[in-house]
């Protein structure tokens, strides 16, 4: 079975079976922004869930009730949010897979809502958790998610290389398009090497000679995106090293991913 077919096979089946994306909210006292522990104990349950790993990414939106003004609900919502982001760093979470910490200020109560207003505003006086399901595609999909991990396939390297063949660019110049059409899409650029042992995290750059090579292969996309117009605020870099081998051939592990951090 060829290389192209069998990546196509791991991607899809990755595709199918993932599950939809977790949503968990928890509830806060009127005019309050922390939490009892046993108020937490619905997000310390689904991180210790044996398949934590599936999520890529964490996003935390904060809301409060009707009553008080706009300007302090706006604040009161972030303090909320702010609350639960230091909670889940407490427990191992990186601050870098809560990609999205937004106070979105109160909830307007609505004619549906009249019949039983403390219910109404007892549930809006929350957070929303969304844990972000891993999906990976080997193209950038027509509307793409916060989550979504985007295989450049075609985008392959020399062993020890970070240098972008002719080839590699053209592949390229087909994002850059896709992506000055998703103007306000923000991602990182994951960069990653093959046959490297596993004492070591990385592996060595012919170019530098220092144990680099994943990271400067996602810089060198970074900076032919720049230079095709990508505004670099949208973008960040990073190498993650063998760590997350496809397990095809060696050759497609020489390989950058564009993960969606931001709509």
């Amino acid at each position: 079975m060829n290389s192209r077919l069998q990546i196509l096979i791991l991607l899809c089946f990755g595709f199918l079976s993932a599950q939809e994306n977790s949503v968990q909210s928890v509830y806060f006292e009127f005019d309050k922004y922390t939490l009892a522990p046993n108020n937490l104990a619905p997000i310390t349950a689904i991180i210790n869930t044996k398949d934590f790993s599936k999520y890529e990414a964490i996003q935390l939106y904060g809301y409060c009730d009707d009553r008080g003004t706009i300007d302090y609900n706006d604040k009161l919502s972030k303090k909320r949010v702010d609350f639960v982001q230091q909670f889940l760093m407490s427990k191992g979470i990186s601050q870098n897979k809560i990609y999205i910490c937004e106070g979105r200020g109160k909830v307007d109560l609505d004619k549906n809502s009249e019949k039983n207003i403390k219910e109404f505003r007892d549930k809006n006086r929350r957070v929303d958790l969304i844990f972000v399901k891993k999906i990976f595609y080997t193209a950038f999909p027509e509307n793409p998610k916060v989550g979504d991990n985007i295989v450049l396939e075609r985008i392959i390297f020399d062993m020890g290389s970070s240098e972008l063949s002719s080839t590699a660019k053209k592949e390229l110049d087909k994002t850059v398009l896709i992506l000055k059409k998703h103007k306000t899409v923000r991602f990182e650029i994951k960069g990653h090497v093959c046959c490297t042992s596993a004492k070591y995290k990385d592996a060595i750059d012919n170019e530098t000679q220092n144990r680099d090579l994943s990271e400067n292969r996602a810089k060198k996309v970074f900076l032919y995106f720049r230079s095709k117009g990508i505004n670099p605020y949208r973008m960040s870099y990073k190498g993650y090293g063998n760590q997350f081998p496809l397990g095809l051939e060696d050759a497609q592990d020489r390989r950058v991913e564009l993960f969606i951090t931001r709509l």
